[in-house]
């Protein structure tokens, strides 16, 4: 694990370690949208039309109103088993005219958005006019006998409309997570920039942890660093403190932090080019002294982590791996944070590593190199006053593995 935190200085990053923060764009979009086209071809898909944000950043290295996106379906992209795709940007002229430059992007298109948000009543109309330009869209690229069309979301109206025009639909989601789980060499290299930013902004947050700060005003440090570092969005508000500490996934309030409480998070940071910083910490607020049952639950988590981390090697399957993890203590088995590690790329992926061997979820699969996990630890049980959230941010590598997040433990608590 990392070297105890130095309060009050920002976290160094070593020159070897900068100098991996390189990054080939070029190449890494070449690599991803080689992935996409991969997996078509392997399930006998003509396209895949993409709705969800996330994937179309993947895909095509591109991004508009990501967030807004996500709830309001005006941006999609159609993606065939061989070529360039199609871009179908928000319906505004000022979206075309931003110039891409892309090779993987042969034409960008207004949308056709027929949610009721945008059209109301004429909704009817409109998705039959959508689906029959997707349908013109897929034999201008692949031709008038392509019929399997995959899709990573959509709704009724959509997927009837489709279905009119003669397509067998393919449940798409499935192939975006296995393309982005294997990560290159430039991917990487985005995700160290991006745990570099989240360094930053934790340091920040440790710096300006004191008694009267609320948890809100010290969650903000950690939004401020990523947007000034060209960071993008923060996924959740997971931040609490004292008593708010147990259970697990309270977000970040008003309440006033108190000297002597714990204060746990977790990042959940989209930071620069679009890559997740999945990071948990837990600080202790204040120059007291820890309680000794705070060292005790922190130490445990510290224990669930580096046990977990040090299993993870390549060839290894997910059970073995959940049946070889680090046992739970029974007090706290009920609150466990519900998996023993999960992916992460440009957001949270697959897999989702169950922590019960008997879980009739188990996912089957195995860890192979390029593959980014994170390994999760929630300590605290029913009734307790507090708990430690604590996680890392690993890389599978040829040989086993690379923690690639830097950030130190709480010098206090150990």
């Amino acid at each position: 694990m990392p070297h105890p935190i130095t309060a009050g200085c920002l976290i160094q990053h070593d020159t070897a370690r900068e100098s991996a923060l390189l990054v080939n764009i070029a190449r890494m979009r070449a690599y991803r949208y080689a992935r996409v086209q991969e997996q078509l071809r392997a399930n006998d898909c003509a396209a895949v039309l993409l709705n969800n944000p996330v994937n179309i950043r993947y895909a095509t290295d591109t991004r508009n109103m990501s967030v807004w996106l996500l709830h309001n379906p005006a941006r999609y992209c159609l993606v065939p088993a061989e070529g360039p795709s199609i871009l179908f940007d928000y319906p505004n002229q000022n979206c075309l005219a931003v110039p891409l430059n892309i090779p993987e992007v042969s034409e960008k298109r207004f949308t056709n958005a027929y949610g009721f948000q945008f059209v109301a009543e004429h909704a009817d109309r409109i998705v039959k006019e959508w689906a029959q330009e997707i349908r013109a869209a897929v034999t201008q690229l692949m031709g008038a006998s392509a019929k399997r069309l995959a899709m990573d979301r959509s709704d009724l109206q959509g997927i009837d409309a489709l279905r009119v025009e003669g397509f067998e639909l393919v449940e798409g989601q499935r192939m975006l997570e296995l393309a982005r789980s294997i990560k290159n060499v430039d991917e990487i290299a985005c995700m160290r920039r991006s745990l570099a930013v989240c360094d930053i902004g934790m340091q920040r947050m440790h710096d300006n942890l004191r008694p009267g700060i609320t948890e809100t005003e010290l969650w903000a440090h950690l939004h401020y660093e990523n947007i000034a570092h060209g960071g993008e969005w923060i996924e959740t508000r997971l931040l609490s403190s004292g008593p708010r500490t147990n259970p697990w996934l309270q977000e970040a309030s008003d309440r006033i932090i108190q000297a002597g409480d714990l204060v746990s998070f977790d990042t959940d940071m989209i930071g620069p080019y679009g890559y997740c910083s999945d990071v948990s910490r837990t600080f202790y607020c204040g120059n007291g002294t820890p309680t000794p049952q705070q060292k005790t639950l922190y130490a445990l988590a510290v224990e669930q982590v580096e046990t977990n981390c040090a299993l993870l090697r390549p060839g290894l399957s997910f059970r073995e791996y959940t049946q070889t993890s680090w046992p739970i203590p029974a007090r706290f088995a009920q609150q466990n944070y519900g998996c023993v590690a999960h992916g992460v790329g440009l957001v949270d992926e697959w897999p989702g590593i169950a922590i019960d061997p008997n879980d009739p979820t188990l996912m089957d699969g195995t860890f192979v190199p390029g593959m980014t996990v994170c390994v999760e630890s929630y300590i605290g049980e029913v009734g307790g006053s507090e708990g430690i959230k604590l996680e890392q941010q690993v890389l599978i590598t040829e040989t086993g593995h690379d923690i690639l997040s830097q950030f130190p433990l709480e010098p206090k608590l150990q």
